[in-house]
């Protein structure tokens, strides 16, 4: 298969494997909503123009132009204003904000019937609209549990081993990688000592080598000194000596730091080790961890992206956005020397990240992300259960209506930040390396 091919397939299996992600978050929401009886009018993939659409029932299912999320359309989440009767909603124009919170509220029950009010999501308890709302983000958790499962306990969690997969034939300083060896370069002491593709190293300076980890820090802590390397070929037990030299390479600790370590010349063979259940929850929680940290980040990465719009150096740890993971899918795809399990098993898995970030991102208690719905509904939840115990009645529903404001704010810097991030992966993408 062609380049261009293999780049355009890597980079169809993730458009439409964000495009299920979205239907299904959104489906996550649709099927309690439907089960707890509220009147669901619209379910869409995408924004902007429709391009398809077809009613069934009372709902409306169909698909945008822009597919960049989707959305939900279920009748009455903005309660009336206190006192007013949900078909005749009070006009305002006692400020700006009033004015909007009232605007919104007179969108939301334009089509509200007689009939519809008892199936009003805001007439819910506390707890179903919590569960209707987690409903989305629970969705891409799943989902990206199911993938972690599905791939590291079919193909395997990818791994190296001592096994030597290329020796390099001179020492290149780390900052001028990627260029061809000359007269000038020194032989790289791999090429002395004679080792070649192939060879097992077990040992180094006395010590057994069980995996490249080990190999790699016990290289870049010889420095300048002789090493004697033991080895397999062919089944035949070796043993070699020589001296490794010195180079700056990147810290094995701190990608932003280069250091003078040790150096060899040699390796690793990649592979893929099948994992079991527990190994995939591990390893979901501690990217869950590495998630929230990213999100906590976001406000200084977005700060590195917009001046790499400038013409700045991007870093590959910048966030991007759909147009980027595609492009990455695409690259990764095609890359020389990939194999197919290589690309189901780096396609499944940047599938698995993304929905992790969207099902943890959309928990932030912030209209109008899922989770300022959640928090909505959990302070409700709480206040009824305080005014139990005073044996005071019971409060109305929360109205996050009054949280409108703050929900187009949020809104808008999430839209700009999505603009920059589209633009950026266009003119100035992630390198992988």
């Amino acid at each position: 298969m062609t380049e261009v091919l293999l780049y355009t397939l890597g980079v169809v299996a993730v458009v439409l494997g964000l495009a299920a992600s979205i239907a299904l978050h959104e489906v996550g929401h649709m099927v309690p909503a439907k089960f707890f009886g509220t009147k669901v009018t619209q379910y869409f993939v995408g924004f902007g123009r429709t391009l398809w659409s077809t009613r069934k029932g009372e709902t409306e299912y169909g698909v945008k132009a822009i597919p960049l999320g989707g959305f939900v359309k279920i009748v009455g989440m903005l309660p009336p204003h206190p006192g007013d009767d949900p078909g005749q909603v009070r006009q305002s124009n006692t400020g700006m904000f009033t004015q909007l919170i009232s605007d919104a509220r007179s969108a939301e029950y334009e089509n509200v019937t007689p009939e519809d009010e008892p199936r009003l999501f805001y007439r819910l308890p506390w707890w179903k609209k919590a569960i209707v709302m987690v409903g989305g983000p629970a969705v891409n958790l799943v989902i990206a549990f199911v993938l972690f499962a599905a791939v590291f306990m079919t193909i395997g969690a990818s791994t190296v081993s001592t096994t030597v997969s290329a020796v390099s034939d001179c020492a290149i300083p780390s900052t001028e990688a990627g260029r061809t060896c000359t007269a000038a370069d020194p032989v790289a002491p791999a090429k002395q000592a004679g080792l070649a593709v192939g060879d097992e190293i077990t040992s180094f300076n006395g010590t057994p080598i069980t995996s490249w980890d080990q190999l790699s820090r016990a290289i870049r802590a010889n420095g300048d000194a002789p090493a004697t390397i033991g080895f397999e070929r062919d089944g035949t037990a070796r043993t070699v000596t020589v001296n490794t030299s010195v180079q700056a390479r990147t810290s094995l600790d701190d990608p932003e730091k280069v250091e003078d370590v040790g150096f060899l010349g040699v390796s690793p063979t990649p592979g893929y080790e099948r994992e079991d259940l527990g190994y995939v929850v591990v390893t979901m929680g501690d990217m869950t961890g590495r998630t929230v940290t990213a999100i906590g980040d976001l406000p200084e990465k977005m700060i590195e992206v917009t001046k790499a719009a400038f013409g700045a150096d991007r870093g590959q740890d910048t966030p991007m956005s759909p147009v980027g993971a595609s492009r990455v899918a695409g690259e990764v795809t095609s890359a020389e020397g990939t194999t197919w399990t290589d690309r189901v098993h780096f396609v499944a898995l940047l599938l698995a990240s993304i929905n992790l970030f969207i099902g943890i991102f959309n928990l932030i208690p912030l209209l109008p992300l899922d989770g300022g719905h959640i928090a909505g509904a959990l302070w409700e939840g709480l206040r009824n259960a305080i005014a139990r115990l005073r044996r005071k009645p019971i409060p109305g529903p929360v109205d996050v209506a009054k949280m409108l404001p703050v929900a187009y704010a949020v809104g808008a810097v999430l839209l700009v930040m999505g603009v920059i991030l589209v633009y950026v992966d266009i003119v100035n993408p992630v390198r992988l390396t």
